[in-house]
């Protein structure tokens, strides 16, 4: 997969997986990651999918329905690439913590759906439900952070809802935060997850 790596300042903080939003790229969330750890090294994923020329990770059938067949193989395939990456660039395989927009949010739900070991935790922008009808692995200890529009017309406030109700079933540790916005990423919101990730991960303040 096409992806940036960046090595961090300290090794012994989480490794910061950045998955873009539909139409972005593995430099899009580039300036993200620093405001959430300064120190953690970055390792930021191109989707494999075109719409219509738009990067994504899995493709979808409309607006809001997904293509569950191929969301499956393609969370698999970006499973399989954290494995590889691991051992390339000699980080930690269970200390990658997500941070996905939009249709990155919705494949790192995916792995947290299918895996019990794919990520230590993840903040995810936006997201939708990935799948309905399956069963999820035990995610005790595994940290979330959903931030959601209550006036978002891309992910309604009910698959905040569900996929926070699905994960805590999973024993996840999940905090929701709220915008009164769209489905635009705010940076009140990304503020929130940063104070979030340092309680959780200790994030060193300057």
């Amino acid at each position: 997969m096409e992806h940036i790596f960046k090595k961090g300042s300290n090794p012994e903080k989480p490794v910061l997986l950045l998955l873009h939003g539909t139409g972005g790229n593995e430099q899009s969330l580039l300036t993200l990651a620093p405001m959430v750890d300064a120190e953690a090294s970055i390792l930021s994923v191109r989707g494999n999918v075109s719409e219509h020329g738009m990067p994504r990770f899995f493709r979808r059938l409309s607006e809001g329905v997904f293509d569950e067949k191929d969301l499956v193989f393609r969370t698999n395939e970006l499973n399989r690439f954290l494995d590889e990456a691991s051992a390339k660039y000699e980080f930690s395989r269970d200390n990658i913590v997500a941070i996905g927009y939009s249709n990155g949010a919705n494949i790192a739900a995916s792995l947290l759906y299918h895996y019990d070991n794919a990520l230590n935790g993840a903040i995810l922008h936006h997201p939708m439900v990935p799948l309905r009808g399956i069963e999820l692995p035990d995610l005790s200890g595994k940290e979330v952070f959903i931030a959601a529009g209550t006036n978002d017309p891309i992910t309604p406030v009910k698959e905040a809802e569900e996929l926070q109700a699905s994960l805590e079933s999973a024993n996840a540790s999940v905090e929701v935060h709220w915008e009164n916005h769209g489905h635009q990423l705010t940076g009140s919101e990304v503020e929130a997850a940063r104070q979030w990730y340092e309680r959780k991960y200790g994030q060193t303040v300057e």
